[in-house]
């Protein structure tokens, strides 16, 4: 069951990051940096490019998935809840089951993953 989820997940991600790509490279969407300039922003360090670029940071970048270079952030983003939504699956399986350890580390693994989504906690700069 987990793994089934976890294959399907990975698949629609990959499938997602394909298109996008597609989308960006063959121009069917404006990209919010020309790929023609990406190179002149390459050498610097991520402060400088965010500055240069106005690129997105954090979760700014669902407000701008209008612009083809942003679109592939949404299958970065279903590869990552994949494990959450396969977390979230089998976990009334070990609730049923009364496993409190499985159910423990499910919980916990879930808290973990969505408080470094959500920026609560991360490493340092």
């Amino acid at each position: 069951m987990y793994a089934d989820w976890l294959d399907t997940g990975t698949k629609i991600g990959f499938v997602a990051l394909v298109v996008t790509f597609f989308i960006h490279v063959f121009g069917l969407v404006p990209p919010g940096i020309a790929l023609e300039h990406l190179p002149l922003y390459w050498h610097l360090p991520v402060a400088d490019f965010i500055r240069m670029t106005g690129a997105p940071t954090g979760w700014a970048w669902v407000a701008r998935l209008g612009e083809a270079d942003l679109l592939n952030f949404i299958g970065v983003a279903i590869l990552g809840l994949v494990t959450v939504v396969c977390y979230l699956r089998v976990l009334p399986l070990f609730v049923r089951g009364r496993n409190r350890v499985f159910v423990a580390i499910c919980v916990a693994e879930v808290l973990v993953l969505l408080a470094a989504a959500l920026h609560l906690v991360g490493a340092g700069h």
